[in-house]
């Protein structure tokens, strides 16, 4: 996986080396040599990673992140410090200023570019989310988790002591529940967990394989996942990571850090949890009716489509239905725009109670509506409808103001799939069906005869 990478280091000889070792694995580097040109070289080249010394002249690297990350533009860019520092002051104060990870000169290259997969990944997630959601930038927004939330954290250790040693290190206000048995971790983590700490350096279970099956289950794909290792454990620490491990603390487990680097995966997962729900809510307003929640032309046209098609291949037959409220412009200036829009959600709502878990209807298009019914043959068609057609004409609608318009009915043309229909033949002879309708007398229900369709 190729990226930009922006090496930053006051030091020529340093950002030489780690140009040279980054280039060898084909990636594009970007360097500076001080604070200011970071911020610049960040926000112009966009990388995908910044690798931060922190003891420079000027601006230290401390002050570089908080500005990186309080810049929108540059926010979401993950930040590795990279620096001769190593108490345990240093990583949380990285951390805490919005670091993703802390790596200790000289740096090992399997934990560099380990490190550098495993965030290039995540990026290239969130940045995906990023876009599909470019048309609402302020969810954009990398916030930390609502302070009022208590997130559940499971924590994954060979036995209960050791469970409760690592329990004791976690923030106040996190709910954890330990468990031993990897193969009960898995199930509990498919029930509902914010974020996993399993401990790699017990002989008793492979963590490792125990972090593959969470990645591999679409329940636990995105769980932040936090492992502990041993600081000389550098290939399984490099195999946690290409596993698919958002985070790596060492032993013994500094509580401070350890409650920093929770906070960077909660409030990552926060943000990409928005992220998705609002991609979501937008991919369902892209094929939903914003008046009455049912499914509108575009989505239905493409469903039966594909019914069409199963049909035309030796599949299961398929009806259509397309229904029509009666009067409805009298129903309009009658009860005015409010009291019509009344009778169209509730309508719906007994169009969707009337249906079985197979069937689609949509909002075809002002007053008519769309019914496709898989597996379904004329005559069932036919009955479906009439429930339908008795469920209108015989129970009032509600209107805003409390009246009852009792009188409203709806047609409606029925017609089943005959081979050579394609999905406009099909709907022409539900149409032509419900204009028989119309013109015996309204609030009836007509079957198409597949004899007498379009050529």
């Amino acid at each position: 996986m190729s990226a930009r990478i922006l090496v930053v280091d006051d030091q020529e000889p340093n950002v030489r080396l780690l140009e040279a070792r980054l280039k060898a694995e084909y990636f594009e580097v970007v360097t500076a040599t001080n604070g200011s040109d970071a911020l610049v070289a960040a926000k112009s080249q966009q990388p995908d990673i910044v690798l931060l010394d922190i003891m420079m002249p000027g601006m230290d690297g401390f002050e570089v992140c908080r500005r990186l990350k309080a810049d929108t533009a540059t926010r979401h860019i993950p930040v590795v410090m990279v620096t001769a520092l190593d108490q345990r002051e240093d990583r949380v104060s990285g951390l805490e200023c919005g670091a993703d990870d802390f790596l200790t000169k000289p740096v090992d290259d399997l934990t560099l570019f380990a490190r550098v997969r495993s965030l290039l990944r995540l990026k290239v997630v969130l940045d995906e989310l990023r876009t599909r959601d470019s048309a609402t930038p302020d969810a954009g927004d990398l916030v930390d988790a609502d302070p009022k939330a208590k997130p559940w954290a499971l924590i994954v250790a060979g036995d209960e002591r050791a469970g409760a040693h690592l329990q004791s290190k976690l923030p106040a206000c996190t709910q954890s529940k330990v468990v031993t048995d990897p193969a009960l971790a898995a199930r509990v983590a498919v029930s509902g967990v914010d974020i996993l700490l399993i401990d790699l350096t017990s002989p008793k279970f492979d963590g490792l394989r125990l972090c593959a099956r969470v990645r591999s289950e679409a329940a636990t794909r995105h769980v932040p996942i936090i492992a502990v290792v041993s600081p000389d454990e550098v290939e399984r620490s490099v195999r946690a990571l290409d596993l698919g491990v958002s985070d790596i603390i060492h032993r013994p487990v500094d509580a401070q850090e350890l409650n920093a680097r929770i906070r960077t995966q909660l409030r990552r997962k926060t943000y990409a949890d928005r992220l998705r729900a609002r991609l979501d809510e937008s991919l369902e307003m892209a094929i939903t009716d914003p008046l009455t929640g049912l499914h509108n032309r575009r989505y239905i046209a493409s469903r039966l489509n594909q019914a069409v098609d199963a049909a035309a291949n030796g599949g299961a037959t398929v009806s259509v239905l397309i229904a029509d409220l009666d009067h409805f412009k009298r129903i309009n200036d009658t009860f005015g725009h409010e009291g019509g829009d009344a009778i169209l959600k509730q309508f719906s709502d007994r169009l969707r109670g009337g249906l079985r878990a197979l069937d689609l209807a949509a909002r075809y298009g002002g007053e008519e509506f769309v019914i496709v019914m898989p597996e379904t043959g004329l005559e069932e068609a036919r009955a479906g409808a009439e429930r339908l057609r008795a469920a209108t004409a015989n129970n009032p609608f509600s209107l805003p103001r409390g009246e009852a318009a009792k009188e409203v009915t709806v047609s409606i043309g029925v017609a089943e799939f005959a081979q050579g229909d394609s999905p406009d033949t099909l709907l022409r002879r539900a149409d032509k069906a419900l204009y028989r309708a119309k013109a015996e007398g309204r609030n009836r229900v007509i079957a198409g005869d597949a004899q007498t369709k379009a050529a």
